[in-house]
């Protein structure tokens, strides 16, 4: 009993110097000026923006026009599974990483690492971590795309303004950028998917010139396109192109 006892006085003793040790919420909260209630809603904006990172990587990175080009590509040689999901979303990752390491750095060292200092403020932080990215997405939005979402956008810049690039709107710069992103892996997309076309036609041609209704030409044409595929370092050419696009 007394053994008991003694277990119980040290496992309470245990759980109480256990919470003691738990922070409260004034201590979560970063100190400042700002009211408890302002500092909830940037934590909740924090938690907000952390979960929604891979929509935000697809956004205003270069992730679209790969993950476009190798679909097109996949549907091109006929293969439905092969290569999967998960092996074209990671090269496609990998190969964004790659084109945007440069934007990735400057951001880090010019907003993030400052910001992680308490050098800088949350507005000046932020302005300076979108500034690179949004230099990499005006060099490569069309100018059309740019036009029409600035026409649409309320309270935009008027045209006697100045039209800097840091007086353009995020929202309309992103927005621009995705469908002219878009654009440019339809483009890409049509290149890869002709040749293959053309081996699909000149196999049904020559099926039914031999009177072989019954098979599907695609049967036939799957093995050639790989093989085509394969003699032109089908990959390499790909996406060293790819990655070029953007340079």
């Amino acid at each position: 009993m007394k053994r008991i006892t003694l277990a119980g006085f040290i496992l309470l003793a245990g759980v109480t110097a256990a919470a003691a040790q738990v922070p409260g919420l004034s201590d979560l909260l970063p100190a400042g000026e700002a009211s408890a209630s302002g500092r909830i809603i940037q934590v909740i904006a924090l938690l907000t923006v952390l979960s929604v990172a891979p929509g935000i990587l697809i956004m205003v990175t270069s992730f679209t026009r790969f993950a476009v080009a190798f679909s097109f590509l996949r549907s091109g040689i006929g293969l439905q599974t092969t290569p999967g999901n998960l092996i074209l979303i990671s090269l496609s990752l990998f190969m964004t990483f790659y084109v945007m390491a440069p934007t990735f750095d400057q951001a880090w060292k010019s907003g993030i690492q400052p910001l992680m200092k308490n050098e800088i403020t949350e507005e000046e932080a932020y302005t300076r971590i979108t500034k690179p990215f949004r230099t990499f997405m005006l060099s490569q939005v069309r100018e059309q795309d740019l036009v029409l979402f600035d026409d649409l956008a309320v309270g935009r810049v008027t045209d006697e303004e100045a039209k800097a690039p840091e007086d353009v709107e995020m929202r309309v710069l992103i927005p621009a950028f995705m469908i002219s992103e878009l654009r440019r892996g339809f483009e890409i997309g049509f290149l890869i998917a002709l040749p293959f076309l053309v081996i699909d036609m000149i196999v049904a041609t020559i099926t039914m010139s031999m009177g072989m209704m019954m098979l599907p030409p695609t049967v036939i044409s799957l093995p050639f396109k790989a093989l085509f595929f394969i003699l032109i370092d089908g990959w390499n050419l790909l996406v060293g192109s790819l990655v070029r696009s953007f340079f």
